[in-house]
């Protein structure tokens, strides 16, 4: 059924709509790709919201989480979802997210209560996958809505723009936080650059940085449930749930453009970016 609707998805005949119509007609094709890009996140998310905080048959959440996550990613590979090398990339995600959780944990920027067989330096191995999610939602989205990038900054700057903000989320504990700085490079580099997308049958483009912080406002909704259903919480959440900060959403906005420049490097969409001799 999903390589059908993967089908019709890709489907770019043109369609004689009404131009009354056409708009809506676009928004909901471009919210099914959205939802189908988001098939892994969803199911991984929605897994962490079923789970009881005490576990399946005597087995702790932070373990069952895991098997899920490895048995969602396991049957989309199966199933033709994903290829062996979006698998690899979604194993990059995991294994950069698992490193800056060890470190968040490590300095007391939140912790994982509960105990569990999987938890290695204090941290669930699940919590990478939630990180993976995040790459797993570019690429797909990358497929289904045939992204093209226009003016997109040299690579080698926009390798390490991506590299500094992944450096500052470890060094903001000794010699200060430059995320603003960073995300005002970010700016200047991406300010030109416009993703071109197909909703449906037609073109349609966007600032690419526009991307960038939408996306960053649904993880920050996305943690806010986490940390509601107690799967992990900030120091200031041990007493009572609080909202998360609205600093973490310029947080996820800048990993998103990290978790971007390696999707852009992969072989199979580095023919869609367009980079300016």
């Amino acid at each position: 059924m999903l390589a059908a609707l993967d089908a019709h998805l890709a489907d770019a005949r043109p369609r004689p709509l009404r131009p009354v119509h056409r708009p809506l007609v676009e928004l909901l094709y471009f919210g099914i790709k959205e939802a189908r890009a988001c098939l892994f996140a969803g199911l991984f998310f929605l897994a962490m919201f079923c789970v009881p905080r005490a576990g399946l048959f005597g087995i702790p959440r932070y373990d069952v989480l895991l098997a899920v996550a490895l048995g969602i990613q396991a049957w989309m590979l199966a199933a033709r979802l994903e290829t062996w090398d979006e698998v690899k990339a979604v194993g990059l995600f995991h294994a950069v997210g698992f490193a800056l959780e060890v470190f968040k944990t490590h300095v007391g920027s939140w912790s994982y209560p509960d105990a569990g067989y999987t938890k290695l330096f204090g941290v669930p191995l699940f919590s990478g996958f939630m990180y993976a999610a995040i790459g797993s939602y570019i690429i797909q989205a990358w497929r289904l809505l045939d992204l093209r990038i226009r003016h997109h900054p040299p690579h080698p700057m926009a390798a390490a723009i991506a590299v500094l903000i992944y450096v500052n989320f470890y060094t903001h504990h000794y010699i200060g936080d430059y995320r603003w700085y960073l995300a005002a490079c970010a700016l200047g580099l991406y300010a030109r650059t416009t993703v071109i997308f197909r909703p449906l049958d037609r073109d349609r483009r966007m600032p690419l940085l526009l991307g960038f912080v939408l996306t960053g406002f649904f993880i920050w909704l996305a943690e806010n449930l986490g940390t509601l259903m107690g799967v992990w919480r900030y120091p200031n959440q041990l007493g009572a749930w609080s909202v998360v900060h609205v600093s973490k959403w310029s947080a996820w906005s800048l990993l998103v453009i990290m978790t971007f420049t390696i999707v852009a490097n992969l072989k199979h969409v580095k023919a869609r970016v367009h980079v300016p001799a």
